[in-house]
């Protein structure tokens, strides 16, 4: 999957390590014309997205047709829990809008075979015992943030993730 190589490259370099992240993962890869149309509605939503009245520096993109990433330099404009709120709502929009889950946490996403795979954590033992996923195998992990560690710690392989001590894959 070669837009694994350059994906960092879409996240605003004027933005402070610091930035506050917020990662939702569909249940599904959207199509191009879904993907196009959530582009002009994070854009909309960016140019009015404020905290007390003050505009939120604010980055928005749909990463990988699956991912939705938003981010508040907090440098700026602190986030509010009203302008938190409206990222949230949108979020829940484009749910009902695209019959899509992006709230649920027991969906694991993993690159296998060049391609974005959505195991449940339920399954998560029988795909490593059966060779589905292994210690080297890409997993993204949206429990990531800040910009800094979307950028070092998002797509990480398994044994450098929590999922590692889940697997017993550290030394005890």
């Amino acid at each position: 999957m070669r837009a694994l190589d350059n994906w960092a490259s879409l996240i605003p370099a004027d933005f402070s390590g610091n930035s506050r992240v917020w990662i939702y993962q569909a249940s599904r890869r959207f199509g191009l014309a879904e993907a196009l149309e959530i582009e002009a509605l994070l854009e909309d939503f960016l140019a009015r997205w404020n905290s007390h009245g003050t505009p939120v520096k604010g980055y928005a993109n749909l990463l990988f047709g699956q991912f939705l990433v938003l981010m508040a330099d907090e440098t700026a404009t602190g986030v509010s829990g009203c302008s938190t709120d409206s990222s949230v709502r949108l979020v829940k929009d484009f749910e009902q809008r695209y019959a899509v889950d992006f709230f649920n946490r027991l969906s694991l996403a993993f690159v296998v075979k060049d391609q974005i795979e959505i195991l449940p954590l339920s399954q998560l033992g029988y795909a490593f015992e059966h060779g589905f996923v292994a210690g080297d195998t890409l997993y993204f992990n949206n429990l990531v943030a800040t910009k800094q560690d979307l950028l070092n710690k998002w797509l990480v392989p398994v044994k450098d993730s929590w999922l590692a001590s889940r697997l017993k894959l550290l030394p005890a």
